[in-house]
């Protein structure tokens, strides 16, 4: 196979066998119908880079859409769903395969295009069509040639992150798809992207399209930092006022020698970052904890003879952080698992410094709902303070040790005392039904009861002396 000027050798080995050799037959049937398809985009570039990859986008140049979509169907079922934008799927295969296009303006946002396509397009104009140039680099799987007109392979080589034209601009995603590339591949953005990016306003972006490039920051980010300091360098920190009250917010200086509550952050986000658990959802729930979880401080923060405090921060971060994310994500779960890591985040220190009892671990097992989370949350907090950080947090590791052997490190105990217990005991559903349970609950997490016999008893006991 060919290699690149630098001696690099793409590598596709990170496709299973059996998808190759599907790739391998799609190639093959185009070149027989005498077009050329050529890999192009995140493929590419991982393989460069040895990682795995995900979907697989093919662009077909020489022939015209009716006679792409025939040569196709003749071996396999397509999804037309992206035909209009001149993508056609292998059903049930991770591969897309389009035409190169020509694109207008016409509307706002990412879908705001009139879309065209030009089987006769150079490779090097629908190249710049393509938002950065490490995601402009071309292979030919059958004979392994590449095709780089924009220098990608040499900017991610560099660590550098480059447009490829000034068509980027007409694509406000492309801003936030830069943010989390920053992150994921450790890539410096170059002055004329982020100078670009700040003539840039992100008009018509949905919801979901935004979370999802703030999803890839969290869960795939190296090094998460960098893709919030082209955010705030390239002026989009603007439209995240959460977050852009964090810089200039200052901290005791004994606690956080790193400096302001946004250095802060980032130093946490990095720290989450190098000891992530690779489960997209856990990931997701704790990372964004970490990003969220000092939002309360500009709102908290004092300085009275030289002492800086943030009392009540913690409280005022949930409210904060649903202000946040919920402008970006109505998923009810996601809020409801990152709010009360916010509100938490301190206690394994401060139950840690009490040496406190079995109750107070279950109590805060039943707010968390999962303790392994918060210890997460609570030591990328304690790790994002250097030069006092350490690798070691033993705050985090009694917490663990204590919940692993009260078996509630991944759940909340779970209620002895159910409603049908009550009613085995005489008692008629009504208004006094959930104030028995709860006070059942609370002293079963005080310990005053361990097994589902001796609940009922005490529940028994409650209500006759109701």
């Amino acid at each position: 196979m060919p290699t690149h000027q630098d001696g690099k050798r793409p590598n596709l080995n990170q496709l299973d066998d059996e998808l190759a050799a599907v790739l391998t037959r799609v190639c093959q049937a185009i070149a027989r119908a005498h077009g050329r398809a050529w890999l192009v985009g995140g493929v590419v570039r991982d393989g460069f880079l040895g990682l795995n990859t995900g979907d697989l986008d093919l662009e077909v140049f020489g022939l015209s859409a009716g006679d792409l979509r025939a040569t196709l169907e003749k071996e396999f079922e397509l999804d037309l769903v992206g035909q209009s934008f001149g993508i056609i799927k292998l059903r049930g295969w991770p591969i897309d395969v389009g035409l190169p296009r020509r694109e207008a303006k016409i509307g706002l946002g990412h879908k705001g295009f009139e879309v065209n396509s030009d089987p006769d397009m150079s490779l090097k104009d629908a190249a710049a069509r393509r938002d950065f140039t490490i995601n402009a680099v071309y292979l030919d799987p059958l004979t392994g040639e590449v095709e780089d007109p924009f220098g990608g392979l040499d900017d991610l080589a560099k660590g550098k992150l480059r447009h490829t034209s000034t068509a980027f601009g007409e694509d406000p995603l492309r801003v936030l798809r830069g943010m989390q590339l920053a992150a994921r591949f450790d890539l410096q953005v170059v002055p004329e992207t982020v100078d670009l990016c700040r003539s840039i306003e992100p008009e018509g972006l949905t919801s979901e399209r935004i979370f999802g490039e703030w999803t890839k920051l969290i869960t795939l980010g190296k090094v998460p930092s960098r893709g919030l300091a082209f955010l705030k360098e390239c002026g989009w920190l603007q439209y995240y006022p959460e977050l852009a009250a964090l810089p200039g917010v200052p901290q005791d200086p004994n606690w956080h020698p790193e400096g302001d509550v946004w250095v802060h952050t980032l130093h946490c986000l990095d720290a989450f970052a190098a000891e992530k658990v690779g489960h997209p959802w856990e990931d997701l729930v704790v990372g964004l904890a970490v990003l969220c979880h000092d939002l309360g401080k500009p709102d908290t923060t004092t300085c009275e003879d030289d002492v800086i405090r943030s009392l009540g921060h913690e409280k005022r971060g949930v409210a904060v952080t649903g202000e946040f994310l919920g402008r970006m994500t109505n998923h009810r779960k996601l809020l409801a698992e990152v709010k009360p890591l916010v509100a938490e985040h301190m206690r394994p220190t401060t139950l840690f410094k009490a040496k406190a009892s079995d109750a107070a671990v279950r109590r805060l097992a039943a707010r968390v709902g999962r303790i392994d989370r918060l210890v997460r949350v609570a030591r990328a907090d304690v790790l994002g303070r250097p030069p006092l950080a350490s690798t070691e947090y033993p705050a985090g590791d009694w917490l663990l040790e204590a919940a692993r052997r009260l078996d509630i490190e991944k759940q909340p105990p779970e209620p002895l005392v159910l409603g049908r217990h009550l009613v085995d005991l005489g008692q008629q559903p009504g208004p006094d039904f959930g104030g028995i349970l709860a006070k059942c609950y609370e002293s079963q997490l005080a310990g005053k009861f361990t097994t589902v016999e001796a609940g009922i008893h005490y529940a028994e006991k409650l209500l006759r002396n109701r």
